[in-house]
């Protein structure tokens, strides 16, 4: 039941992502080829810096279910686009769960080679983030990481009370699973509602005075 949920949780994470990576390369008015190249760094950027770090096989280069449900999910969002005018609330929708779904299945991988679980919840912020850094720097935006909606820190909190709730709490792992997931979800929903900000530098101008 644990093995069978644990690949729910990354069919959904992939799909979720290629989502996100097709609308975000739609709204940038690029061709279908490149639609589903933003759509596959989306999807597997996060994990192959991961299985790099980790000096493991790169998880999509000996699993063509990965291959294959970024390849269908990008035909489907190409489809979906002439029936889906709002890209950036579909866009934050599919980004969001996918944040919330590969940041518990880069924890998890970190766990599994039994690495401290603040690696662990750097390997997860890695997994849930890097996909989308690639995408928008391809894309040549800003990333979002590095902007001021709280993207890094949803994972951070969403990670950390996964581990805590891990081994502290009597709950089923499945059930800290989809919770910690959801709270990823909602942390970065209500953050880019309420416009919850980190605090940010700003240049006043004066060091570049005589």
């Amino acid at each position: 039941m644990h093995q069978q949920f644990n690949f729910l949780i990354e069919v959904l994470g992939t799909i979720s992502f290629a989502m996100s990576g097709s609308f975000a390369a739609m709204q940038k008015r690029l061709d279908p080829f490149g639609v589903l190249i933003i759509a596959f760094v989306t999807s597997v950027g996060g994990g192959t810096v991961r299985d790099l770090l980790l000096d493991v096989p790169v998880f999509w280069m000996t699993d063509m279910l990965t291959c294959s449900l970024i390849f269908f999910t990008c035909l489907f969002s190409m489809i979906f686009k002439s029936i889906e005018r709002n890209f950036k609330v579909t866009l934050f929708i599919f980004d969001s769960f996918g944040l919330g779904l590969f940041t518990i299945i880069g924890i998890q991988k970190g766990l599994s080679v039994g690495l401290h679980p603040l690696i662990c919840l750097t390997l997860g912020t890695i997994t849930g983030c890097f996909g989308g850094i690639i995408r928008d720097i391809l894309l040549n935006r800003i990333p979002l990481i590095f902007r001021k909606e709280i993207y890094a820190t949803a994972c951070i909190i969403g990670g950390g009370i996964f581990l805590l709730m891990t081994k502290y709490s009597g709950w089923s792992y499945t059930l800290v699973q989809i919770s910690t997931i959801l709270l990823i979800v909602v942390i970065r929903t209500l953050a880019v509602k309420y416009h919850w900000q980190i605090p940010k530098f700003y240049d006043d101008g004066s060091h570049g005075e005589a």
